[in-house]
């Protein structure tokens, strides 16, 4: 896709981060938007602010993310850009996280896309015009990390996920492409606020989330992530990178694997 006047995007997640700065970018592409988000009362007002529809949506419910495709459809007839963007995240021990929140994790983060994927790439190849699917993954979806163990496991599956349907629709119209952000400017680490798994942490836990906090705080700005990812969508790329300075890590880790080395850890920060 080159060029997107007129054109309809979807994006979830859009009520705040790197959603409303892909909304906002796709806004002024003068395209048509759909905003998704649980939060209704920020989405109702970046909604009127931008010119879009908006319905409030549970991404883990898959009921909700089919009633979202209706709702778009019927508002607009067609989707060019879907964006499934919507994610959270918590800190802690792959044994001390609840299970209740592996799974709220998960089935935002993980099912969510799935959920987004199911509903849209039917209409989406059914309209038979190019278009393009973006999933949000990380740096994470490449690097794992301690006390990270459901965001990483949900990310590296998105990115599993994402690579599967770039197979599945090389011969479609259909683009896909996999965003794996670093740091950005987004408010994710405040996401698991009031969850069991938030309020057990333990001290050292609580600064590993503090200094990812300090390191997003300082990230990119949304808008210059939905620049790249708007670049990227022009040249039907698939990876999406914000930050060029972590591929060294990635090379190391491909590094280690080819010479069937044990894992090493080298501390950096990341977001959604």
């Amino acid at each position: 896709m080159k060029d997107f006047t007129g054109k309809v995007a979807v994006v979830t997640g859009a009520a705040s981060g790197i959603g409303e700065g892909l909304a906002r970018h796709c806004a002024g592409e003068g395209m048509k938007v759909v905003l998704a988000d649980i939060n209704a009362d920020r989405l109702s007002a970046l909604a009127a602010e931008l010119n879009a529809v908006w319905r409030k949506t549970d991404v883990s419910r898959a009921e909700e993310l089919e009633a979202l495709a209706d709702f778009a459809f019927e508002s607009f007839g067609q989707v060019d850009l879907l964006f499934n963007n919507a994610g959270v995240l918590i800190g802690g021990t792959t044994w001390d996280v609840p299970l209740k929140d592996w799974r709220w994790i998960l089935d935002i983060n993980l099912m969510g896309v799935l959920h987004g994927v199911q509903a849209f790439v039917p209409r989406m190849l059914a309209q038979g015009t190019p278009a393009h699917i973006v999933n949000t993954s990380s740096l994470a979806g490449l690097l794992a990390a301690p006390l990270m163990g459901p965001y990483t496991v949900g990310k590296q599956a998105v990115l599993a996920l994402t690579e599967t349907l770039h197979y599945e629709l090389q011969d479609s119209p259909i683009g896909v492409s996999a965003l794996c952000p670093g740091p950005i400017a987004t408010g994710i680490t405040a996401s698991g606020e009031g969850r069991e798994a938030q309020a057990a942490q333990t001290e050292g836990q609580k600064q590993l989330m503090q200094f990812l906090n300090d390191g997003i705080s300082q990230g990119m700005a949304p808008a210059e992530c939905a620049e790249l990812v708007f670049a990227a969508i022009r040249e039907n790329q698939f990876w999406i990178f914000t930050h060029e300075d972590f591929k060294p890590e990635y090379q190391r880790r491909i590094d280690e694997l080819l010479a069937n080395q044990n894992p090493s850890y080298a501390q950096y920060t990341v977001d959604e």
